[in-house]
């Protein structure tokens, strides 16, 4: 089964906690502080693995958790940092956030690597929070948690050339003319439900990976038939061989065809009018093909080279694939990305304008309950052990110092009241 579009949910390993302990030693405030701190979580990696050509695995196991760091031990011993999870994918994978359809990564030559989730940091232990005025503190902090989030893999076929044309004009008997691969090949529509591809060698020694797509139809930048499954395998590809049926064995109109096929690309991505095109009029054996080719030239531009072909009968492929391969060699790769690198021994940084989120956003419940939320504040109050009082205080101290105390009375909040925080419930107390 051919698999190219997968989401999973994947979370970095949290940090280790820290300790609280304290050496035996004379003169020294209950024998000093000896708390370690906490090994940091794994990230999750993403790593490609040339081995590998669908997204099959993600089918059968979607949720990709890293360990988590060992805890701080006493005698000041730093727990040990966790392992990275590394998740092999296919060459040509894009990584996309779920949430935001940010383009995380775009991971194309083996062995290279992504950190889509970081760990959390280790909790510091109690030798960290030592001070003259606290020699001895009994406070520690637990391990971060790791980065979470969902993110959807697409594949994108690393293919040199691909293979466009509507359904049953010929692209899988061209592939398997010119190359080893054994696609299914039928006299009717869809037989292609997934693309193929073989490795395509000329008479000169030149190669270079060709792929044959399903076929598309009018309509299928909206959805309509196979192909809009597929169109993004094109995007990677940089000629397009555009096959055209010059019999009209099925009623149609070779360049109301050729016509259709380019709109459906440029609606689904104005970039591929980018691409240079080969135009093969196949099917040449057949009778009123060669008229039909005549017409066919009339209606394009005069500067449009065509070339005639029989895939059945191998007429016409020779040249055919020496002008792909010709050509390959004159068009550069074409970036995923709208902002192309043109030199890539140039390291550039861009800067993106984020919005900077509130420590805290307070709202009410139902049950008139005051509930605090907000990424900074819910990181504190994982971190905090709330079985130690020292860690407790510490906690209400940083939540005055952000301002919650203030925001709550001027939402309202009285003595008694029932502040939430998570799955948590406090009183407040003015």
């Amino acid at each position: 089964m051919f698999v190219d579009q997968v989401k999973i949910y994947v979370k970095g390993g949290d940090g280790g906690n820290g300790m609280v302990a304290f050496r035996r030693e004379k003169y020294v405030p209950k024998g000093g502080p000896a708390g370690g701190d906490g090994g940091k979580g794994g990230d999750v990696i993403l790593e490609v693995d040339e081995g590998l050509r669908t997204l099959m695995d993600f089918r059968y196991q979607k949720h990709f958790k890293a360990p988590k760091g060992e805890n701080g031990m006493s005698k000041n011993q730093h727990g040990k940092n966790a392992e990275p999870l590394i998740v092999k994918v296919p060459p040509g994978t894009v990584v996309i956030d779920d949430d935001t359809k940010e383009v995380i990564a775009d991971l194309t030559e083996h062995g290279s690597r992504a950190v889509i989730a970081k760990g959390g940091r280790g909790g510091r232990g109690n030798t960290r929070f030592a001070t003259p005025a606290n020699p001895a503190p009994e406070i520690c902090e637990k391990g971060e948690p790791g980065e979470e989030r969902y993110i959807v893999l697409e594949l994108k076929l690393l293919a040199d050339v691909g293979l466009v044309g509507f359904p049953s004009v010929g692209k899988s008997t061209l592939l398997s003319v010119v190359s080893s691969a054994k696609p299914k090949i039928a006299a009717y529509h869809f037989t292609t439900i997934v693309p193929n591809l073989g490795v395509v060698e000329t008479e000169d020694g030149r190669s270079f990976v060709m792929a044959d797509l399903p076929g598309l139809i009018e309509g299928a930048h909206q959805g309509i038939g196979l192909g809009h499954q597929f169109l993004r395998h094109i995007e990677r590809t940089r000629v397009i061989v555009h096959v055209i049926d010059m019999s009209a064995m099925e009623g149609r109109d070779p360049y109301e065809d050729y016509v259709t096929i380019n709109e459906e690309l440029k609606q689904y991505n104005l970039r591929l009018t980018e691409r240079p095109q080969i135009i093969v009029a196949n099917k040449m054996d057949m009778p009123g093909a060669v008229e039909n080719l005549e017409e066919f030239k009339k209606k394009l531009p005069k500067d449009e080279k065509i070339f005639p072909i029989s895939a059945v009968t191998r007429q016409g492929v020779r040249e055919l694939l020496f002008e792909i391969a010709d050509l390959l060699e004159r068009t550069p790769e074409f970036s995923l990305f709208e902002k192309e690198q043109n030199d890539a021994t140039i390291n550039r940084v861009v800067y993106t304008f984020k919005k900077e989120e509130p420590d805290f956003t307070i709202s009410r419940d139902s049950d008139g309950a005051f509930v605090l939320s907000g990424k900074k504040i819910e990181k504190l109050f994982k971190m905090t052990d709330f079985s130690r009082d020292e860690s407790v205080r510490r906690f209400a101290r940083q939540m005055r110092g952000m301002g919650v105390d203030d925001a709550l009375r001027e939402r309202g909040a009285k003595d008694g009241d029932t502040v939430r925080i998570l799955d948590y419930e406090f009183e407040f107390i003015d």
